[in-house]
């Protein structure tokens, strides 16, 4: 069936009641995840007509269902369930022309307020105010990140430590205000006290990010800088393409130690007592590496 253009409003709509996540549309669409992210939270203010035609192929499904947006006695059934006009009024304000969707036509002047009303599946981080994009993460990433995790949580509970290892997504709001709130891959956080049911609070004491190519100015500069003015003691950068991990232990000195994939490096909060095996890691993950290198 051929599609006619739907509106953005309309796709939000059949988003809210169908459970599609962003990943599901872009994969639905052709659209890269980015752009469908920036166009659903309204980064993009008047998306092309050609983008949108490619998005409304995400709801194909749902052609027939178009009445029910004009026709007040119409009832429409999707997945499995039955849906009167009157029962979805909630949803964004459509029917009623509005929307309660949050204002993200600029990424600017943003609170912590503002991060935590944004939908589950749009992934951002708050720094000084300022949203940022985070892509979706790899597997090879996630698992460099859990095997990292795994190392630092087994030296913990070996002694009997107080610190917490903890891995994404688990919100840090760094400076204890409403600018910032950032998600690191791997953190360490040995004052309790900044651990909240919902978050930590303050500067964790150990913070390691695995790069990506679409992060890595992030993680590299505007991160770095960050963390380091916030009061965090030790950074890590992974770097797996590179085969390299940079390590800054800013009480010491501003200048990183360069490391690689066949090190064992120290964790220097805890005096290189604990180390990481980056050869085992690799090992251990030799076939995803090899999956990597041919995408």
């Amino acid at each position: 069936m051929h599609m006619k253009l739907m509106t953005l409003d309309e796709m939000i709509f059949y988003k809210k009641i169908s459970g599609l996540s962003y990943m599901d549309i872009a994969e639905r669409s052709g659209v890269p995840l980015s752009t469908v992210q920036k166009v659903f939270c309204r980064a993009t203010s008047t998306p092309r007509n050609k983008t949108l035609l490619a998005l409304g192929n995400a709801f194909e499904e749902f052609q027939s269902e178009r009445l029910y947006l004009c026709d007040p006695a119409y009832e429409a059934e999707i997945k499995g369930k039955t849906y009167k006009k009157k029962d979805l009024e909630h949803y964004e304000g459509i029917l009623s022309g509005g929307t309660n969707a949050i204002d993200l036509s600029s990424y600017e002047n943003k609170s912590i307020d503002d991060y935590l009303a944004l939908p589950n599946d749009v992934r951002v981080e708050l720094i000084d105010g300022v949203f940022y994009d985070m892509a979706a993460p790899s597997y090879l990433h996630n698992q460099i990140a859990i095997q990292i995790w795994k190392a630092l949580d087994d030296y913990i509970y070996k002694n009997n430590g107080k610190c917490s290892a903890s891995i994404a997504p688990t919100d840090v709001q760094l400076d204890k205000d409403d600018k910032t709130m950032v998600q690191p891959d791997v953190l360490v956080t040995c004052d309790r006290d900044k651990i909240t049911y919902a978050r930590v609070v303050g500067a964790p004491d150990l913070i390691i990010e695995v790069l990506s190519e679409s992060n890595w100015y992030h993680d590299v500069y505007r991160k770095k800088s960050k963390y380091e003015s916030s009061g965090v003691r030790e950074y890590w950068i992974v770097m797996p393409k590179q085969s390299k991990i940079i390590v800054y232990f800013f009480k010491k000195s501003s200048k990183p130690i360069e490391y690689t994939f066949n090190d064992i490096i120290p964790v220097n909060i805890w005096d290189g007592k604990c180390t990481i095996d980056f050869k085992v890691i690799s090992e251990r993950l030799d076939y995803l590496f090899k999956t990597a290198s041919t995408d």
